[in-house]
């Protein structure tokens, strides 16, 4: 049970544009009470023209500890920070900001242990696998290393942001492990298939892959929470696909979110 919150309460916040979908301020706040700490995290939704402004105003917030970033400011996050984690600062984004000792941030990104993690929880280890991944936004870099540093053995990502792809395809084939390359919405010949774009939030979306290309035996991943069943994970289980959804992701790395927060991670 979640105490109410009184003046000593200290206080995280969830930003995105849009917020409506989030599941994590309950979890959160749970998961803090349950280790003893008095905080809560509640949804802020700020536009991006006004995440300057909002991000000055934070920092100046003396109960404010924490703050969690999703869709569309993971980038711009990044930059507000003074420190990050070594995965963070290779990809150049953030999910998680918390307050240094100085009264600056210090950021990491966990959405990549989160959704690969989801997948061991349902049985499917990605090493070995060819791995197809759709989005190459905060979200996506996240998943991309994460499946890179897992062991598949071949990993394509699509993007329409081109110049957005062919840097990160750049920067993880740097690290001399799997190869990585510009893949299309074509999952033909993938044993797993990671969507990390918003395609699938609102009615009409397309789905982000071609669904008739997919494998029966392929694995296929979406970060998206709602709705909690994404049109692309319903057309997967059809076909009879192993299937991870954007909850499953979040609650695998709800733990480790925490452990940031508080600063009881071993990084940073």
């Amino acid at each position: 049970m979640i105490p109410a919150p009184s003046g000593a309460t200290r206080l995280y916040v969830i930003v995105g544009d849009p917020i409506a979908q989030v599941r994590s301020p309950a979890g959160v706040s749970a998961a803090f009470a349950a280790r003893g700490h008095d905080g809560i995290l509640v949804p802020v939704q700020v536009a991006p023209a006004d995440l300057p402004d909002f991000l000055s105003v934070a920092t100046r917030l003396k109960n404010l500890d924490g703050i969690v970033v999703t869709i569309p400011h993971k980038f711009a996050c990044y930059e507000a920070c003074t420190s990050t984690t070594e995965r963070a600062h290779f990809l150049r984004t953030v999910n998680l900001m918390r307050r240094r000792v100085d009264g600056l941030w210090h950021g990491d990104m966990v959405d990549g242990l989160g959704f690969v993690g989801a997948a061991r929880a349902k049985g499917i280890d990605p090493g070995g696998m060819r791995a197809l991944l759709v989005g190459a936004g905060g979200a996506g870099s996240a998943i991309a290393l994460a499946l890179v540093e897992a062991g598949v053995s071949e990993l394509a990502i699509h993007d329409v942001a081109t110049e957005r792809r062919d840097a990160l395809v750049g920067r993880l084939n740097g690290l001399g492990k799997a190869p990585v390359r510009g893949g299309s919405v074509d999952p033909a010949g993938f044993d797993f298939v990671a969507n990390a774009t918003p395609a699938g939030m609102k009615d009409g979306d397309p789905l982000p892959v071609d669904v008739a290309r997919l494998a029966p035996a392929a694995y296929c991943g979406c970060v998206i929470t709602k709705p909690e069943v994404s049109p692309l994970i319903a057309a997967a289980r059809k076909i009879g696909c192993a299937t991870g959804t954007g909850t499953d992701m979040y609650q695998q790395h709800q733990s480790i979110m925490v452990d940031f927060l508080l600063g009881t991670d071993r990084e940073g």
